[in-house]
């Protein structure tokens, strides 16, 4: 049963002075979690998790995340620069990007971030905005599907991400006349997986790889980022992922492939954001409309501006009614919001408690890929996003925007003079 690390008094007492809809975020929560994520990966000295900041690029959180040791993975020059004004730069940034642009490129050199190339193509691009740098990335994609046992987890072949194997072999030749110095392995393979074996099965292929390129390129394989792709339990009856049993896979692949090759030095990465995120936010809201027609809808004041994934998706995340999590589940529902877009639901055909206008609803699980993928259709406007600290308080980490802000970027000069 998924229970919301917010009350219903409290919620009460957030929405006098925040209205709804906002994401809310669990600082404990989070700061347990990155030191799980460390405690996982402690037998390996250079082990460092990128938060990806894609998932929730909110200084709020980069900042708790910082404090636990994390570094930034972004993959645009508005990343970059969050990442820059919390004061982390240099081999704190891994930017891993595609289809990269210039000014990217250029910040991204600037700050001294490790450069994860996506394509061959891709080098001489860079190179001619900055120099080749001493320590540099690749990233690998070897095709074909990933599968555990019969279980398709993901199409590497249909994705646009990475390099063939000669083709990175080429690019690591091509660095390494050019003053690369030491090298990394990245690869991304899955998402969202709920298998303590992913990682240990991709550190399989990407540690046999940087033994092969060891040996034939005679280069020094500095670190293998693992990524991001390890998922969460967002279904209440699902078993979530043992990060500690990860860890510990990852370690006994190490030690049978890169030991015997004489590379105890290699560094491990991670990139996760959705593990690292997702079950410590929740966006709240509240019902405002309810239908009855074909179908009994309960509309709330939140839409998929707020929380896209179910939408783009069809993506699950539980729900609670606040104040009736003893009440049973006999209503079927959809929830919506109130785009104008069918497929603006949070849940369809959802077996919840008996809802009224103005109960309060918390949307599990969104604190990854929730705020981050909003956007302004039907000119609706993004929720603030609050903290909630360890001793119990609220800090409002980004404000809720305004009509001002959806206009600032118009000249309404002489439009109506006409």
């Amino acid at each position: 049963m998924k229970k919301p690390f917010i009350s219903l008094e409290q919620a009460q007492e957030i929405i006098k002075k925040y209205p709804t809809p906002f994401h809310i975020y669990d600082e404990k929560g989070i700061r347990e979690n990155a030191r799980m994520v460390n405690k996982a990966f402690a037998w390996n000295k250079g082990f460092r998790e990128y938060f990806a900041v894609k998932a929730t690029p909110t200084p709020g959180i980069l900042q708790v995340l910082k404090e636990e040791g994390c570094g930034a993975d972004c993959s645009s020059y508005t990343e970059l620069r969050i990442a820059q004004a919390l004061g982390i730069t240099g081999h704190d940034i891994m930017f891993s990007s595609n289809v990269t642009p210039e000014e990217d490129f250029a910040l991204a050199a600037e700050l001294g971030a490790i450069i994860n190339f996506d394509d061959i193509t891709h080098i001489p691009f860079f190179e001619k905005i900055a120099k080749i740098p001493e320590t540099v990335c690749c990233r690998y994609n070897p095709g074909g599907m990933f599968q555990v046992s019969n279980e398709i987890m993901d199409n590497p072949g249909d994705a646009k991400y990475g390099m063939t194997k000669e083709q990175i072999k080429q690019a690591f030749a091509m660095l390494k006349e050019k003053g690369a110095k030491h090298f990394g392995i990245h690869s991304f393979l899955a998402s969202s997986t709920s298998s303590n074996v992913y990682y240990p099965m991709l550190s399989k292929i990407l540690f046999e790889l940087a033994v092969e390129l060891k040996n034939e390129l005679d280069i020094h394989i500095s670190f293998i980022n693992l990524s991001g792709g390890v998922g969460i339990p967002y279904h209440p009856d699902e078993v979530g992922c043992d990060i500690m049993a990860i860890g510990e896979g990852v370690h006994q692949v190490y030690d049978e492939v890169l030991l015997p090759a004489g590379m105890d030095d290699v560094a491990i990465f991670t990139e996760m954001g959705r593990y690292m995120l997702a079950p410590y936010g929740a966006l709240v809201s509240q019902v405002i409309h309810e239908k009855h027609i074909y179908k009994d809808y309960m509309g709330l004041d939140a839409c998929a501006v707020n929380l896209m994934r179910p939408a783009m998706y069809g993506a699950y995340h539980h729900m609670t009614v606040l104040g009736k999590e003893s009440v049973p589940c006999d209503h079927q529902y959809d929830v919506t919001g109130g785009l104008c877009e069918n497929n603006d639901k949070f849940a369809v055909d959802r077996m919840l408690p008996k809802m009224e206008i103005g109960d309060i609803v918390y949307i599990h699980d969104t604190g990854a890929h929730g705020h981050s993928m909003g956007y302004n259709y039907n000119g609706k406007l993004r929720s603030a996003e609050l903290l909630l600290k360890e001793n119990g308080t609220i800090e409002m980490i980004r404000r809720a925007e305004t009509e001002q802000d959806y206009f600032a970027t118009f000249d309404f000069t002489g439009l109506f003079d006409k």
